[in-house]
């Protein structure tokens, strides 16, 4: 159960979850490949790990995506994060910006299991949420897009045999992903949420790549949704 030696390519790894995954796979002896759209946000990230390669592409470019493997040594782990989206009530949004949403991050899961190349043995992690389980009718398209991811990982832990296929499903996690709100709002939305948390603290990027590592590591682990929530669901 080691990572020393094993590359791994990261889909989303310029912030956030994707980030601090590869920077807790390099720590353990990992060579990481980060993959995100922007290259200006590739190049800070990559400066925060001791040594590793990047790629700019859009997970949603399914050419882009076949192209990246096809120029590569064969990985020994793949994880996906990568999901740019518009969350909001079904019918309050566009149906274009619902699309887009399902495109970004079901689609880009999809895009990549399509065409990643993983050693017998290796591993694919897809990222959902507790939305999955749980749904919300603040974000019905994000809620029906978790719920297949889910699904997603555990058909796959069958279809892609023996790489293993696991899908970790956080909570609600303090990164880029507020950044939208203003900093009181974000402030009183994360406070507000941990205070109703058994836990009695909001999740950190941190907590959510130590749950993909351990998918990556235990080779006993297949087809499982691992829930990351401090407590949510209880709730």
């Amino acid at each position: 159960m080691t990572l020393e030696g094993q590359q791994l390519a990261v889909f989303g790894g310029s912030s956030g979850i994707g980030l601090a995954t590869a920077q807790a796979a390099a720590k353990a002896g990992a060579g990481v490949t980060l993959i995100s759209r922007s290259a200006d946000k590739l190049g800070a990230a990559a400066k925060t790990i001791v040594a590793c390669e990047t790629a700019a592409l859009d997970v949603t470019d399914s050419g882009a995506v076949a192209a990246f493997f096809d120029e590569r040594e064969v990985f020994d782990h793949v994880v996906v994060t990568a999901a740019a989206l518009d969350p909001g009530p079904l019918r309050s949004q566009s149906l274009a910006t619902a699309r887009a949403a399902m495109e970004s991050k079901f689609w880009g899961a999809v895009n990549v299991a399509h065409a990643a190349r993983i050693t017998d043995g290796g591993s694919l992690t897809l990222v959902s949420g507790m939305l999955g389980k749980r749904p919300a009718g603040g974000a019905t398209i994000l809620s029906a897009i978790n719920a297949g991811l889910d699904a997603l990982a555990q058909a796959l832990a069958l279809e892609l045999a023996p790489t293993r296929v696991n899908c970790v499903s956080p909570g609600r996690v303090d990164s880029s992903w507020w950044d939208y709100l203003s900093p009181e709002d974000r402030k009183a939305l994360l406070d507000s949420t941990a205070a109703k948390l058994p836990v009695k603290r909001i999740g950190q990027p941190e907590d959510i790549a130590q749950a993909i590592i351990a998918a990556m590591t235990n080779t006993f682990m297949t087809g499982a949704v691992l829930m990351l929530d401090g407590g949510g669901q209880l709730v």
